[in-house]
């Protein structure tokens, strides 16, 4: 071997050390872990993890079109003389669920926005941005905004009466506490809410629910402590003859008797007449004049866009009521009617020809008919026609409407 042979050998030897050492230095960072959203099944469709927790989210909601025709109240509804206007609704419902030692910890809270053609008593413009629901759950614990007791459904059981307009009494929202025991599908509910009167006494809601395959029944009782009536008008004027609600309602109030108490009970029977039909039945007697007894008697646009009892229509006041709806669904095609009939509590009529005062009692019916059909996927449409009539006899007769919508909802 000669001296060049040498120096090459050497020299490949040192470069191929240095490249080892040099491989050795580089040091590949590993990937970060990615954690991608998962799907919680626990809770039913459309929850997911929310990444790095053990939280399950849900968010849906919907966007409405609705174009609502109602007799115009300003022109004593008769003839042709009608309102008509449409409507845009935007809702969205957050569900945020999670199991703990003490039992399922959930927060839901449901906002929405409502625009109107013809303004309501939300904003002049006619247009209505709104917290609807929002409360905290843990297990059988419930505390929050959401609607009272006495008309919050359980199982479908107290929704109303199966059509979009559900003729529910005393459909109200209002803070509230309440504990329910549950098992075997039987339910039993004890609650506490605000009546907004600023009394540091609550209204007192107890609830009895039994579920099952075929329906399900219940018996609800509200105790009003101090009888607050003041979401309801004192008066309202029908054919031109002012009408007050059991006297004014100021002197209700200061009769030294401010509390009432109230009944309602209904049975709900599936597929009894027909495959994929319901029927339900549902009453009510209220033993003094309460918030929880009114229902609106005569709508305007506002409240078919809203569809609560507010000031916006003409409150009636039913001491009992009784009624009954029934749905069929034939695949994408689906039916429903409901009826209910009541007596309102003693009124008070003066009139303003003769100045004399006379106390009757009205009566009140009402009867709803829709056909609803499920264009696509999330996409359907409904049409839905009501009539509701109030008898108050003697000098103030009765006043009646007919009212309706068209409306199209996509759900997501």
């Amino acid at each position: 071997m000669n001296i060049k042979s040498l120096l090459l050998g050497s020299a490949a030897a040192l470069v191929a050390v240095t490249g080892a050492r040099a491989a050795d230095a580089v040091v590949v960072a590993e990937p970060e872990p990615v954690d991608y959203v998962r799907v919680c099944d626990v809770y039913g469709k459309g929850f997911y993890y929310i990444p790095g927790t053990e939280t399950c989210l849900s968010i849906g909601g919907y966007v409405r079109f609705q174009y609502n025709v109602a007799g115009d109240p300003a022109r004593n509804l008769e003839g042709d003389d009608y309102q008509a206007g449409s409507s845009v609704r935007a809702r969205l419902n957050f569900d945020a669920r999670e199991e703990t030692e003490l039992g399922t910890l959930r927060a839901f809270a449901r906002v929405q926005a409502t625009n109107n053609t013809i303004a309501n008593q939300d904003s002049s413009l006619g247009a209505s941005y709104v917290m609807d629901q929002a409360y905290i759950q843990l297990g059988g614990l419930l505390m929050g905004y959401r609607d009272s007791l006495w008309t919050s459904g359980i199982g479908g059981l107290e929704d109303g009466l199966l059509t979009d307009t559900d003729l529910v009494v005393g459909d109200i929202n209002t803070n509230q506490i309440s504990y329910t025991f549950a098992a075997n599908g039987f339910s039993a509910t004890l609650g506490l809410e605000d009546d907004r009167t600023g009394d540091v006494v609550p209204d007192v809601h107890a609830k009895l629910v039994y579920s099952g395959a075929w329906g399900g029944a219940y018996l609800s009782a509200v105790y009003d402590e101090t009888n607050n009536l003041s979401d309801i008008p004192g008066a309202v004027v029908i054919n031109g003859v002012t009408v007050n609600l059991n006297g004014t309602f100021p002197t209700l109030l200061q009769d030294g008797n401010n509390d009432a108490f109230a009944l309602k009970g209904g049975v709900l029977l599936k597929n009894l007449i027909a495959a994929d039909s319901q029927l339900k039945i549902e009453g009510h007697y209220a033993f003094d004049p309460t918030i929880y007894a009114g229902i609106t008697g005569i709508d305007t646009l506002s409240s078919l866009a809203t569809n609560r009892l507010t000031n916006a229509g003409v409150p009636i006041l039913l001491e009992w009521a009784a009624g009954a709806g029934y749905a069929q669904s034939f695949g994408k095609l689906g039916l429903a009617v409901s009826g209910q009939y009541g007596e309102t509590f003693d009124v008070r009529l003066f009139n303003p020809r003769t100045g004399r005062t006379t106390v009757d009692q009205g009566e009140y019916w009402a009867a709803v008919a829709n056909v609803g059909y499920q264009i696509t996927n999330n996409f359907a449409t409904l049409g839905e026609v009501s009539y509701k009539n109030v008898d108050f006899g003697g000098p103030a007769g009765d006043i009646d409407q007919v009212s309706g919508f068209l409306r199209f909802q996509r759900d997501f």
